[in-house]
């Protein structure tokens, strides 16, 4: 009976042990993964050039979206798409949503007004993208280029295609949240928590993140 017990409690122990180690390994590549695609800047031509919102106050995107917009002009002007659409609702009491604050502030840096699309719905990245899903959709388009943050750009990836688009990203690497060292490691290690909670449950977890709407 005595070595039942310990051959029982061992094969307890390297169950635990192997457990640990699968959510150890899973949390690792996953950073990894978050870390290797906010290096990646895939330029190639797309339908559409995609924004996603971050805050805006009264109109004035914030410095993050700023840093966002600005690459996507950049983009544009490189000839990677004709639209940019630009994503984001508002919060309660909000004159603006994020989309027509970054759309107004693009044609104010010289984008034509023909070519911005705000899209105003969605309070967080997977309510945004499945609304301009859906507009791509309607005008019979098909790929994007994502542009966000570089640790929220795997996980604004898979969002889009699962909510149907043909999507690549382009983070910008400028603005505040790519300032220092601290700062990236701070935001891969929300992201990657963000990422596996929406990978298990299918949901948003934007609060998580840090880096999608906010």
């Amino acid at each position: 009976m005595s070595g039942h017990r310990v051959s029982k409690a061992s094969w307890v122990r390297r169950a635990l042990f192997g457990t640990a180690l699968v959510v150890v390994l899973t949390i690792a590549g996953t950073a990894f993964r978050v870390w290797q695609v906010a290096r990646a800047d895939d330029r190639d031509p797309a339908d559409v050039i995609v924004v996603l919102g971050a805050a805006q106050y009264n109109g004035k995107p914030s410095p993050i979206f700023q840093a966002r917009l600005r690459h996507a002009k950049q983009l544009y002007e490189a000839g990677v798409a004709k639209v940019i659409i630009t994503a984001g609702g508002n919060r309660t009491g909000d004159e603006y949503t994020e989309a027509s604050a970054g759309a107004q502030w693009l044609i104010e840096q010289g984008v034509p007004k023909s070519g911005t699309l705000p899209v105003g719905e969605g309070s967080d990245t997977l309510g945004s993208l499945r609304a301009v899903a859906d507009v791509v959709a309607r005008h019979g388009w098909h790929t994007a280029v994502l542009v966000s943050d570089p640790w929220h750009s795997l996980r604004a990836r898979v969002m889009a295609d699962d909510s149907g688009l043909d999507s690549w990203a382009s983070p910008t690497h400028s603005g505040p949240i790519v300032q220092t060292r601290r700062t990236q490691a701070m935001y891969i290690f929300r992201e990657t928590g963000a990422l596996l909670f929406y990978l298990v449950t299918k949901t948003p977890a934007d609060d998580i993140g840090g880096t999608g709407l906010g």
